[in-house]
């Protein structure tokens, strides 16, 4: 299946989903997320989920790495599928961008070099790393400036599809957490 034929697909079926069906799977993601081998890294960048686009609630993701005193990085949208990413601390204030999605309007700015993990919203992933995310680019151009070490982690309510088509620009998931899965691309 195409891209933009998985976008609608999984838009779909995340539309199924009520929130309270949301907020189950976002925890049990979370407890999976503690079995990872990444509690040695700082630096973790993780996206703000939006709850009109049903997306996870990763709040409780960031609150387990708030208590191992994890460096925790969010993104701000800046043009043209660019992104900022800033240290997320007791200081930064968050506001709603034009999307719904919250974002720093201030804070420390963090390089993707200095990001060792990298949590990515996705819509579908396949059996090989691939994924399917908005079709704007944000992630794809991001994660091509962090290190080739850096640990990308895809999170989904969904098991995998079988193949996605991918192109060279098209960055691939070292690992996807589901609510009763960690697969593993390596």
């Amino acid at each position: 299946m195409d891209k933009k034929k998985l976008r609608l697909l999984y838009k779909k079926k995340r539309a199924e989903l009520d929130s309270i069906k949301i907020e189950e799977l976002s925890v049990e993601i979370a407890n999976q997320i503690l079995k990872l081998p990444i509690w040695s890294f700082e630096f973790f960048h993780i996206f703000m989920g939006v709850d009109k686009l049903k997306e996870i609630n990763t709040n409780y993701i960031i609150s387990v790495l708030q208590g191992r005193d994890k460096n925790i990085i969010i993104p701000k949208v800046i043009s043209d599928a660019k992104l900022n990413h800033y240290l997320l601390n007791d200081s930064t204030k968050l506001k709603l961008n034009q999307w719904n999605v919250l974002e720093p309007v201030n804070g420390i700015e963090i390089k993707p070099k200095k990001i060792q993990v990298v949590f990515v919203p996705l819509l579908a992933y396949d059996n090989y790393g691939n994924r399917v995310g908005y079709g704007k680019g944000y992630y794809d151009k991001f994660l091509s400036k962090c290190t080739k070490e850096c640990l990308k982690i895809g999170l989904s309510f969904f098991t995998p599809e079988k193949k996605i088509m991918s192109t060279s620009l098209d960055i691939k998931l070292n690992l996807c957490v589901t609510p009763k899965k960690i697969h593993n691309f390596n």
